[in-house]
């Protein structure tokens, strides 16, 4: 048992499980029964307490509403083939989260209240964890300015909570993007490796106008002529040319991706060349021409490896070769879920595994 005398829960009355048909699952819509919240004042978080999932009062001046100091993560929990639930790495989620947090001035939580938190929601709602292939259980930790003032400044009030959803695929289908040449996700210097709210609110313009083209995602690229890609969407991106996987090197306006440094460290397990470098739109577009692109896709907590089928360049299509069970991609991503269910060695000691 992971539940702790430490933790005030309050369980619920009436569970909304039944309601749910884990057979058809949309991503984002539906949310588990419970959720963690914990709040900073006086210099100091408090204890950690779990109540039925609801609605939270604030006030109009609270701070976050007005100078955008909230972060965010996202993580997945999974149904393991002998019954038992991983939470997959709480640590390397934890870093980032902390590492965010310290960009938007919010005051960092403990290791241990953190995880101890996290693993008691779990497992008071372990039955939401949903079992069928490709299904997850989705866990969102935030935290945000709660203090009720109206002035600039960095508040010394804040709410953490974590609430948590089962999901299914985040894209059905292999995707079709386009090469932002015009609009930036973030420059050096900026916000663009905490995963802070604002990031996305300030994507979504851009995106729009690409979907109205066609498009279901950008690749964003840096600040500059050179068009050197950065992020596909909301993930973190990697080509194959040449029988090289090539991802843009981390930096302070790249988000550090959890599934990106799984990825690169299974692909190197499995004896594959991985580089972390500069990649431009121009190369692209000769790799096309001399026919060696042969794959590009995507990586994040939600999406985990989603395919990408068409790269839009200066207005011109490019289309690489259909995604199948033999791509390296797909290789890659069937390792790692072998290794969430436990029908893989954990040879990382990735998993945090809740027995029931």
């Amino acid at each position: 048992m992971i539940i702790t005398e430490k933790i005030n829960i309050q369980r619920t009355k009436h569970s909304r499980l039944s309601e749910v048909d884990f057979n058809n699952l949309t991503f984002g819509s539906i949310i588990s029964d419970h959720m963690v919240v914990s709040d900073y004042n006086n210099g100091e978080w408090g204890a950690s307490s779990i109540m039925p999932f609801g609605n939270i009062s604030i006030s109009p001046t609270m701070l976050a509403l007005h100078y955008g100091q909230v972060v965010f993560e996202g993580m997945k929990a999974f149904k393991m083939k002998d019954g038992s639930i991983s939470i997959f790495r709480i640590e390397k989620h934890y870093e980032r989260f902390c590492k965010s947090m310290e960009r938007m001035c919010i005051p960092a939580m403990s290791y241990e209240q953190f995880d101890e938190a996290l693993k008691a929601l779990i497992e008071l709602d372990s039955a939401w964890v949903p079992g069928s292939e490709g299904a997850s259980l989705y866990i969102r930790p935030f935290v945000f300015a709660s203090e009720e003032r109206f002035g600039v400044k960095v508040a010394d009030e804040y709410k953490f909570i974590i609430f948590t959803g089962p999901v299914g695929p985040y894209y059905a289908n292999p995707l079709k993007v386009k090469v932002e040449g015009k609009y930036r996700r973030a420059a050096h210097g900026g916000t663009g490796s905490a995963k802070c709210a604002g990031n996305y609110g300030g994507a979504f313009y851009p995106l729009q106008l690409a979907r109205k083209e066609g498009f279901d995602q950008v690749l964003w690229t840096d600040a500059t002529d050179d068009l050197y890609i950065e992020e596909s969407g909301t993930m973190n991106v990697f080509f194959i040319i040449d029988n090289v996987i090539i991802t843009p090197p981390l930096s302070d306006s790249i988000l550090d991706g959890v599934t990106r440094d799984s990825f690169i460290t299974l692909a190197k397990g499995m004896g594959y060349k991985v580089e972390e470098r500069k990649i431009g739109a121009n190369e692209l577009v000769h790799s096309f021409q001399k026919n060696i692109f042969q794959e590009a896709f995507g990586t994040g907590t939600a999406a985990v490896v989603a395919p990408i089928q068409t790269i839009n360049i200066a207005g011109k299509d490019y289309n690489l070769p259909k995604v199948s069970d033999n791509s390296v991609s797909m290789k890659i991503k069937q390792q790692l879920l072998n290794i969430r269910i436990g029908t893989a060695p954990d040879k990382n000691n990735w998993n945090t595994i809740i027995k029931l």
